[in-house]
């Protein structure tokens, strides 16, 4: 019989679960995950999948708690509870505390297997026996993924075994540095069957996100977007997940009002002491969406906003080092072209926008330092794969640099070479990093060489990457005028006001009203 993950009113708590989540968690999604735990045990169990599959894991871990206080040996509780002290899409940051849960079980592996009653459930404790083993991380979440790809070959049909390969394999790319995209379209197959199957599966949707979270597959992901942005609406970074899906296709309002939708669910659940992940990541892509629709004053709300946070949870590294980011790329978006001071601590993206504030304002001997202290950041990363981000900005600043100067050949080289560092990263996900995109900001300098028509293919790989960015747009637009394609200007022009439609008056704005006026 299917089990239905939700918190009714009747559900009978434990003193461990807080009345505050007893509030905010009224669905969870649906899932069949049958064990050899009954009653409320299995409840709270139940629960505690539901919303480890949207990655809610102080919750998570609540209910996973409550499954283990009423069931000291239910192996699954513990199983469950460990996945949800590490992102598992980013480096590990904590091993120690999953396998401290795992002692709780047992002292031994042999021992905390034992309690597994059926042998679906050792192959799920096992995995994360792996997991959380001797070795570096990344070779243990090779082997995690190994170990589920198994447990998926005995029970091809169980959509929980499934989803949970889907994640492995989402992870497993990661730790192997593989941007092939291959693990991801695997899994992504994987998790979309499910979905397919039960549209109000919360790990299904939200791993066909993760996994199609790029400008070529983005819409095989665009029903379960908007499916998780209504399965877990309690759950800050279900309220978020989508806008990964509605960035890759420019829909501006979706971004800005789902990240305020998980602002406000990540304060809701905030208590001094937590971390600032999920509120944070919301305020930095709202910005983001924001900027692209034009609304600088409530970009502005975001920025104020991030100092906040920044400032209740004593300015924990997150919200700090997103801080300079918001400012810079409030400064690129909206070409309002400021110079920052520049020290040795300056980020990266300030360094960015700075050099280019200092290029639009002719101050070059600014520029200049500031792409000096760009490449000695570069200097002290001896890894290549680490400072790829930072290369770009260099080289996107020295281009500019050199494109003031008089000195085009070494401007169009230097974006070569951006291009060529950008060519061995991942394809665009998220938010614009660098804060310039290189292949807009290509394309801006061949306008100012007057080379239009090798500008329209900068903008239009731009926009591919990166679909209805405003900037892009009117970058192509000009292009097209410059060459004489009306046709080609007008369709450009006329995406922008669609935008931009409702927002305060700006030159970008004004252009193209003018130019649409004038051509009709």
């Amino acid at each position: 019989m299917r089990i239905i993950v939700q918190l009714l009113a009747a559900l009978s708590l434990t003193t461990t679960i807080s009345l505050q989540s007893n509030a905010q968690f009224q669905d969870v999604g649906s899932l069949d995950f049958p064990t050899s735990a009954t009653g409320e045990a299995q409840e709270h169990f139940l629960r505690g999948v539901a919303i480890l599959h949207s990655f809610g894991w102080k919750q998570a871990i609540e209910q996973f708690q409550a499954a283990q206080t009423l069931d000291p040996d239910f192996a699954l509780a513990y199983w469950g509870e460990t996945l949800n002290y590490n992102h598992p899409l980013q480096i590990e940051r904590d091993a120690e505390t999953p396998r401290a849960v795992l002692a709780r079980l047992g002292a031994t592996r042999e021992e905390r297997l034992a309690k597994a009653l059926t042998a679906r459930e050792r192959g799920f404790l096992e995995a994360v026996e792996d997991l959380w083993g001797d070795g570096d991380w990344r070779s243990r979440r090779i082997a995690y993924m190994e170990a589920m790809g198994r447990l998926y070959e005995q029970y091809p049909n169980d959509d929980e075994v499934a989803s949970f390969y889907s994640l492995s394999l989402l992870s497993g790319a990661r730790a192997m540095n593989d941007d092939s995209l291959r693990l991801e379209i695997k899994g992504g197959a994987i998790a979309l069957n499910v979905f397919n199957k039960n549209k109000n599966h919360p790990g299904a949707a939200h791993y066909a996100i993760h996994a199609f979270d790029d400008p070529l597959h983005a819409p095989l992901a665009l029903e379960a977007a908007h499916a998780f942005a209504e399965i877990a609406p309690a759950v800050a970074h279900a309220r978020h997940m989508p806008t990964h899906i509605f960035i890759q296709h420019g829909m501006w309002d979706y971004v800005s009002d789902h990240n305020q939708s998980a602002y406000e669910a990540a304060q809701d659940l905030w208590q001094p002491g937590d971390s600032v992940a999920d509120t944070v990541h919301a305020l930095d892509w709202a910005q983001y969406g924001d900027l692209q629709r034009g609304d600088y004053e409530k970009a502005r709300l975001w920025m104020e906003r991030l100092e906040m946070v920044a400032e209740k949870s004593n300015r924990q590294d997150r919200a700090v080092s997103t801080l300079p980011l918001t400012r810079a790329r409030y400064i690129v978006e909206t070409e309002q072209w400021d110079v920052d001071p520049i020290t040795a601590e300056t980020s990266p993206h300030i360094l960015l926008s700075t050099g280019l504030s200092a290029v639009k304002t002719g101050n070059l001997s600014i520029a200049e330092q500031a792409e000096r202290h760009l490449r000695d950041r570069i200097a002290l990363t001896e890894n290549t794969l680490e400072n790829r981000w930072e290369r770009i900005m260099h080289k996107e600043v020295s281009a500019s640099i050199q494109a003031a100067r008089g000195n085009p050949n070494e401007a169009v080289q230097m974006m070569d070479e951006a291009l060529e560092i950008l060519a061995t990263i991942r394809p665009p996900n998220g938010s614009a990093d660098p804060v310039k995109p290189p292949f807009e900001l290509y394309g801006e300098l061949l306008l100012t060489l007057n080379r239009p028509a090798d500008a329209i293919a900068k903008f239009e790989m731009s926009l591919l990457r990166m679909p209805n960015r405003p900037r892009s747009l009117l970058g192509l637009a000009r292009a097209f005028d410059q060459i004489g394609d009306t046709e080609g200007a007008t369709k450009q022009y006329r995406k922008l006001t669609e935008i931009w439609h409702g927002r305060k008056a700006f030159s970008g704005l004004q252009e193209a009203q003018k130019y649409l006026q004038l051509s009709d």
